[in-house]
């Protein structure tokens, strides 16, 4: 009886310390699950409280009422609202934007892996700068610097090819190619970094054996070099549409949503729903927020099915 009492004593130490071990990572991770609750978990459910009631400037004293879902009806019930049309002008932005990122990165990168190419490294700091640089700065240097009609650069090359001046933010059409051309510029350098990491995996003898064979550039860069990088390339594109999707401040900096809201994406959209024309419809603005929230959960889900990031590791 001794030696079984002597025996169990162990394990019932060890069960508790067992157990002390197992709160242990829930002590560590308490601390963060809070602030996450705090700063993110809290605002993202009021925000969708707010889309079912129907606050605005005019009765933000008084208070609100509950409305259900008509601000996701009055949103998404006619086929010609302005949600649609800010929407598609949305996925207009972000294709344009991703598909340039793309083509101008992988070229820049596939020039800079050039073998003896001098000054490599000086290339790539002043091609990476774009994306060193606050999009603050760059886009403010962009506005005042650049599309002014007066005084900006763009201008003045045209006047002194006796061409007419344009004008950048005034029009629509010149408006959101601006704010594409500035986004372009200052998206290329990310994917240029993510294609020149990929290319420095691709062994040079698949090249040497290709030249051998008789294919020429085009040849080596379509059926090596692009199969080879894509498995970096595939989710480097899909944060990219997240990311442009997601875009405020190219817009805001730019043109602000205008003129007259015609580059507005579903973010500046938004905003000025919410805090511009003088109705503050904060409720209209909560319910596009919150469907915008369920079509960014669609691309992280897509992210993370490519990339296989929930996968546990063997």
């Amino acid at each position: 009886m001794a030696q079984t009492s002597a025996t169990a004593t162990p394990e019932r130490r060890s069960g508790s310390g067992g157990k002390r071990q197992g709160l242990l990572p829930y002590l560590y991770v308490g601390p963060a699950l809070l602030v996450m609750a705090v700063i993110t978990f809290y605002p993202l459910f009021y925000q969708v409280y707010l889309s079912f009631l129907n606050l605005r400037a005019v009765n933000l004293i008084a208070g609100p009422d509950w409305v259900g879902l008509q601000n996701y009806q009055r949103i998404l019930g006619s086929l010609t609202s302005e949600f649609y049309v800010v929407t598609g002008r949305t996925v207009l932005w972000t294709v344009l934007n991703v598909a340039c990122h793309i083509i101008f990165g992988i070229f820049l990168a596939i020039q800079l892996n050039k073998r003896g190419l001098k000054g490599a490294r000086i290339y790539r700091t002043i091609l990476i700068l774009p994306w060193a640089v606050p999009v603050v700065v760059t886009g403010l240097m962009w506005r005042t610097t650049l599309f002014d009609f007066n005084f900006g650069a763009f201008n003045q090359i045209l006047r002194s090819l006796d061409l007419p001046a344009v004008s950048w933010l005034q029009n629509p059409t010149n408006a959101f190619i601006a704010v594409v051309l500035f986004n372009v510029w200052a998206g290329i350098p990310f994917m240029m970094m993510v294609a020149s990491g990929a290319l420095q995996a691709v062994p040079d003898e698949l090249y040497e054996v290709a030249m051998v064979d008789g294919a020429n550039a085009w040849q080596r860069h379509w059926n090596i070099t692009l199969p080879l990088i894509r498995p970096a390339m595939i989710p480097a594109t899909i944060l990219g549409i997240i990311w442009t999707f997601n875009n405020f401040l190219a817009i805001y900096l730019i043109t602000g949503g205008g003129p007259a809201g015609q580059t507005d994406i579903l973010l500046t959209y938004i905003y000025r729903v919410a805090f511009l024309g003088g109705q503050f419809l904060y409720s209209s603005a909560s319910a596009v927020a919150v469907i915008v929230f369920f079509i960014l959960i669609g691309f992280v889900l897509l992210n993370v099915r490519i990339t296989n990031a929930m996968k546990d590791s063997e």
